[in-house]
């Protein structure tokens, strides 16, 4: 199978028949075989009805549904299971992403070489305030990272197969899947100028928090990308390097309490010196960033890796 077109779903019932549609449109007329996994993650809308409804007359559309609202990552994560298609590619069901764009974005993947793809949304039907946060957050990325894309949030990418069964989505981290794919070894990140389409149907389904959430998960990507495998790395040399701050703080008072006695003088009581108690206070944080490296050490190799999200019900799977 050519490609597998991935669309998580949360109260887009207006869209879901008019999107199939025109992915088929496309898709056909490139002679392209495909698939479409819906996700619906907890939608209480009838975007699941309208799937089941779809993939009675349409059997290249597959379905997910989710107990309750687990977030995109989970539904890509979900989906990308089970893709099958030698080029994934995942797009938003409001209409905003053009279905328009995927022969290119196949050709860039099998023709051209790239791993993955992301869209860029260089002209965007949003509101200062989203463009210029936006603009922030990507810069911030951009640095953090060494990718040089300009929009990691972009909805519309396309990926090598192996590439989405090689990485783990997990939190929102669908946000970082470049530097999850750099990290699996996947080099070879393109960018492509896309269509932003006008909101056609609803709302959108994102408030402000999602920019506070995007740098807490930059964070902590780069935590994972560097430390994830081996935590005492930056624990252990941060828990080191204050116990011996301490350790030598504590070994001047000592030595400097015998010079005293070696000279026949009064020897002030180390504890009357503030620096006893900085110095005990160093040491004490620094075991604790050490245990806290051992600790994390020992987690990190008795645990699952994986995220399990409870299904609902599936379609064509």
């Amino acid at each position: 199978m050519d490609l597998s077109v991935v669309l998580p779903v949360y109260n887009e019932e207006e869209s879901i028949h008019e999107l199939t549609e025109w992915i088929e449109k496309v898709c056909q007329s490139h002679n392209l075989s495909f698939e479409v996994i819906f996700i619906d993650d907890g939608s209480s809308d009838s975007s699941w009805v309208m799937i089941k409804d779809l993939a009675k007359n349409k059997k290249f559309v597959k379905g997910f549904r989710f107990r309750r609202n687990y977030g995109k990552a989970a539904a890509l994560h979900t989906a990308f299971l089970g893709a099958k298609g030698d080029v994934v590619i995942t797009m938003d069901s409001d209409l905003q992403d053009s279905p328009d764009e995927i022969p290119d974005l196949v050709k860039m993947i099998k023709e051209d070489g790239f791993d993955l793809v992301s869209g860029w949304k260089k002209k965007r039907y949003d509101s200062f305030l989203k463009r210029f946060t936006s603009r922030i957050y990507n810069g911030t990325a951009r640095i953090s990272s060494g990718i040089k894309i300009h929009d990691f949030n972009c909805g519309l990418k396309a990926y090598r197969n192996e590439v989405v069964k090689s990485i783990e989505v997990f939190g929102e981290m669908h946000r970082y899947i470049p530097m999850l794919a750099k990290k699996a070894g996947f080099g070879k990140i393109g960018e492509k100028i896309v269509a932003h389409r006008p909101r056609k149907y609803g709302v959108s389904k994102y408030g402000f928090d999602r920019f506070i959430k995007g740098y807490l998960d930059l964070l902590t990507i780069g935590f994972i990308t560097r430390f994830g495998k081996s935590p005492m790395h930056l624990f252990g040399s941060l828990g080191t390097l204050m116990f011996l701050i301490g350790f030598i703080m504590a070994g001047y008072l000592g030595i400097r309490k015998l010079v005293f006695i070696n000279k026949h003088l009064r020897a002030p009581l180390v504890t009357d010196s503030p620096y006893f108690y900085i110095a005990l206070t160093v040491m004490i944080i620094g075991s604790i960033l050490f245990l806290t490296g051992f600790l994390g050490e020992l987690i990190n190799r008795n645990s699952s890796e994986r995220n399990t999200y409870l299904i609902k019900d599936r379609v064509n799977i």
